[in-house]
């Protein structure tokens, strides 16, 4: 038998068959999301409103002023009418720390979406997640209507004999419940004393907070909202690939809505990704750039970014009042400044190429603040997000400001008549560092501290003239040449370089001007100009007594003739170079011009002198020598020992050459030829043929060559390989040498295969049903857990610690982890068979 009910909404008949369970009470879902939605109703009419307290009503005014109305399930999240772009990665991470603590504080730079994240994940969450609402503070400067202000978001009335805070403990109890705080810089301290009392009494209460700095307060989890996702400086023009950048895809979504029908081409891809760039990824800064999108043409929106300031306004009208230009924006957070960190702010845009703590000590000090307050007011800074920490381990650590707010900082420093005694600092800054690069008997070659100061030793010298200190300004163009050299931009160098060979007093800085233009000329192929600039230099030296200068003009020389062909006049000049360098007492430069010498023997035909120099050179130049340096050697090496037949002991040399550079540079292919050459040589001739195609795809994307003599020696090797396989052979060595790159390059030329020291990153280890780690982040995890830092494990593995940081951050979210110690107890709980070993 059956029972018949009725729907308690409408009345319809119900049939419940008489296998037991709880008896229907609607007839559809419609009729139970109608019923429920009544039920809402009837308590939101029974709650207290906010007009019942006459302080709480006019304090709340402006806290919610665009705060949607509530539901008894949760707030109806002001609804945006464009879309959400980017991000899902930090929304996943937002569930995972929030579920982790009560209090997560979303901080970042002004425009770099803080909001919109908060309100994007709010609206992610469901309604066992309980009641969320929305407090607007940025309109609030009173602290003391703080606890008014939420109450009335909150649609809960004062009573008599109860304070704000204790109103709201009552009204919030033990119920589930996100209370978002947005915008609490301005009101930070009362902020965190609300924050901490609520948390402390209200079991179920979470809060997500935004603010340009972290609120301090016990437990809190800050989560800093970074710029975002620009495409790399060599993506091209192609559409795809730039639209993998959130930065590209934002903008070309805003420009189509102001501008119907506008797309991203290969015509104009080049300019909106650099328009992304310059704009550093800044979310508010690039919907305004592309708001103009409907009046100017690119190329015009990408020229005014020279004054960001007064192209990038006229915002929504609809949205906050601080984000209608993006100087308002940025002028919120100076105002919240004190004096001092005023100062410091603008001073430290006329370092344009970023900064660590001892730069802005000597370029911000003064007028009655101390060096040793510049660390305190840099922490501020940050925390403040008016400056940001470069990404990466760098040691000291760096910090930029983003070029919005360089852009506002530098107003301000002009506004208060500091800009020439500010860019005097910096040149003397500057000059201080290139005293250091003195000692250098080779300093074209070292990696010196100017070396990342490229960005701030162009703007020093644009900045200033000639006239007021010509010595000064002529050394330091000397130092930009040599970073411009060292970064493979030879046009750039070689500019700098022709305009002090023009100088009447060009001699003061002897033949080191000539010497680094011949090597800038051996750059360009230009090999007539190199030796003239060669001899120039060395003919220079001999009428000075600097017996540095003349071994490094002897080296420029030399590296000449080597370009040339003409080997035995290199080997003459570095025989000379090493007699000079052996007299100064310095080992590390002996050893550099041993192994130079050692190269030339080797492209001579002298082999086995070769081999000599390189074992008395190797051992110091491995242990000591920057990995540039200790790269180089070990090649030469290798091609010493392959000249010589010793073929185990060459690929040996090679494959360590290939640990120690980073993967994304060119100097990764030196190795990788060299075990194509050591696989020819051993009759492996479809080895040597992948590993040849291999780099050579590799060289035409870096736009890249190498040396003339290895070329010839590269390129006839591969025609060797290609004569001795069949077509099949040729084809199948071909092609899959294409494939390969980045890691699978690495590990094939490596043979890191099975029970090896590595494991190829192809392989895939299981952790369990719905996450895998490759070989590599399997090793990265591993050295996790022996406690080494990322500069130790990029030197362990031959990696870079920008490359280190990637792989970490792929098993952090791969495992669900965001912490060093929970990563090394997962390694600890694994199993111990088949473990890669590391050792």
């Amino acid at each position: 038998m059956s029972r018949s009910r009725t729907c308690e909404l409408c009345g319809a008949a119900l049939t419940a068959r008489p296998h037991g369970g709880r008896p229907a009470r609607y007839c559809s879902n419609a009729c139970r999301q109608r019923a429920l939605r009544r039920r809402a109703a009837r308590e939101d009419s029974r709650r207290p409103q906010s007009a019942a307290s006459p302080a709480a009503s006019s304090a709340g005014s402006s806290a919610t002023s665009t705060a949607a109305s509530s539901t008894a399930q949760g707030l109806v999240l002001p609804s945006a009418l464009d879309s959400f772009v980017g991000r899902r990665q930090e929304l996943s991470q937002l569930r995972t720390l929030l579920r982790a603590s009560r209090l997560l504080t979303l901080t970042g730079a002004g425009g770099v979406g803080k909001t919109r994240l908060a309100l994007e994940f709010a609206k992610g969450l469901t309604r066992r997640d309980g009641r969320v609402d929305l407090v607007e503070l940025d309109s609030l400067h009173d602290a003391g209507l703080l606890a008014q202000s939420v109450a009335a978001a909150l649609a809960v009335g004062e009573r008599a004999g109860r304070s704000g805070v204790d109103v709201l403990v009552r009204a919030i109890g033990d119920t589930s419940r996100l209370l978002i705080l947005d915008n609490c810089e301005h009101l930070a301290e009362p902020c965190a004393r609300l924050t901490a009392t609520l948390l402390s009494r209200c079991p179920r209460l979470r809060i997500l907070a935004t603010s340009r700095e972290a609120l301090r307060v016990p437990g809190e989890i800050v989560f800093r909202v970074g710029e975002l996702s620009l495409p790399p400086a060599d993506a091209g023009d192609d559409p795809v690939d730039l639209l993998r950048a959130d930065a590209v895809r934002l903008f070309v979504e805003r420009a189509a809505s102001c501008a119907p029908g506008f797309t991203l081409q290969r015509g104009n891809g080049r300019t909106v990704a650099e328009i992304c760039r310059r704009l550093d990824g800044l979310t508010l800064a690039i919907e305004l750039a592309a708001g103009r999108a409907g009046t100017l043409p690119l190329s015009d929106i990408l020229a005014g970014l020279d004054d960001q300031l007064s192209l990038l306004t006229d915002g929504s009208r609809t949205g906050p009042r601080r984000h209608s230009e993006l100087a308002a924006t940025i002028d919120w957070s100076h105002r919240l400044l004190e004096p001092a960190e005023q100062a410091v702010f603008r001073r430290l845009a006329v370092l344009v190429g970023g900064f660590d703590t001892a730069a802005a000590q000597t370029v911000c000090a003064g007028d009655g603040i101390a060096p040793p307050r510049i660390l305190r007011i840099l922490c501020a800074l940050e925390a403040k997000s008016l400056i940001v920490r470069l990404p990466g381990d760098a040691q000291p650590a760096r910090f930029r400001q983003l070029g919005a707010i360089r852009a506002y900082a530098m107003e301000r420093l002009l506004a208060s008549g500091e800009l020439h005694i500010t860019r005097q600092r910096a040149l003397d800054w500057l000059n201080g560092l290139a005293d250091r690069v003195g000692d250098e008997v080779f300093a074209d070659q070292a990696a010196g501290p100017l070396t990342v100061e490229r960005d701030n030793l162009a703007a020093a010298l644009a900045a200033c003239t000639t006239g007021h200190d010509g010595a000064s300004h002529m050394r330091l163009a000397l130092e930009l040449a040599r970073v411009h050299y060292q970064q493979e931009q030879p046009s750039a160098a070689r500019t700098l370089l022709t305009g002090l060979l023009r100088e009447a007093d060009g001699r003061t800085l002897g033949g080191a001007v000539p010497a680094l233009a011949a090597r800038v000329a051996c750059q360009q192929a230009d090999l007539t100009q190199a030796l003239r600039l060669g001899e120039q230099a060395v003919e220079w030296e001999r009428t000075r007594n600097d017996p540095a200068g003349l071994a490094n003009a002897l080296d420029a020389r030399a590296a000449a003739w080597l370009c040339r062909g003409e080997f035995a006049a290199a080997v003459v000049d570095l025989r000379a170079c090493l007699d000079v360098v052996a007299v100064l007492g310095q080992p590390h430069d002996t050893a550099w011009c041993t192994h130079h010498l050692a190269w030339a023997l080797l492209q001579a035909g002298e082999e086995r002198e070769a081999d000599v120099l390189m074992s008395r050179c190797l051992p110091l130049l491995r242990e000591h020598a920057p990995w540039r340096r200790a790269a180089a050697a070990l090649h030469t090496a290798g091609a010493v020992r392959l000249a010589l037949g010793h073929l185990e002991r060459a690929e040996e040399l090679f494959a360590e050459v290939l640990r120690i550079v980073p993967e994304a540079s060119f100097h990764a292919l030196y190795p990788v030829e060299g075990l194509a050459l050591v696989a020819a040589e051993s009759g492996d001739m479809q080895r040597a043929l992948r590993l040849y195609e291999a780099s050579a795809q590799a060289r035409r994307r870096l736009d890249t060559e190498p040396e003339a003599p290895w070329r010839r020696r590269l390129e006839h090797t591969a025609t060797r390989a290609r004569t001795r396989l069949s077509a099949a052979q040729r084809d199948a060595a071909v092609h899959g040498g294409r494939r390969l790159h980045g890691d699978r390059l690495v590990a094939y030329a490596l043979r890191e295969r099975g029970g090896d020291h590595r494991t190829t990153t192809d392989a895939v280890l299981v952790v369990d049903d719905q996450n895998t780690l490759t070989g590599r982040e399997f090793m990265v995890a591993e050295l996790v857990a022996e406690g080494l830092t990322n500069r130790q494990i990029g030197d362990r593995l031959g990696l870079s610690i920008r490359t280190v940081a990637t792989h970490l951050d792929k098993v952090r979210d791969k495992l669900g982890m965001r912490s060093r110690t929970q990563i090394a107890l997962w390694v600890a709980a694994r199993p111990k068979d088949g473990r890669t070993s590391l050792r």
